[in-house]
């Protein structure tokens, strides 16, 4: 098993996986607007190629409103 870090909180997936493939594995807010891996932002034209590994902490960042 793999541990990875999602949104905070630790999360163990069976192999690496794209971001795309993990996508359909966690919940994830249904308005993210990008994603980072290890705090640099991954490209969404990279998220089928872009390997989440053992360690990595992953972000998807969403707009928040406020004042």
């Amino acid at each position: 098993m793999i541990t990875i870090t999602v949104n905070g909180d630790s999360t163990q997936i069976d192999r690496p996986m794209t971001i795309d493939e993990l996508i359909l594995h966690v919940d994830v807010p249904k308005n993210y607007l990008a994603v980072e891996v290890n705090e640099d932002v991954v490209p969404r034209d990279q998220h089928g190629q872009h390997l989440i590994a053992d360690g990595d902490r992953v972000e998807f960042v969403t707009l928040v409103g406020g004042g």
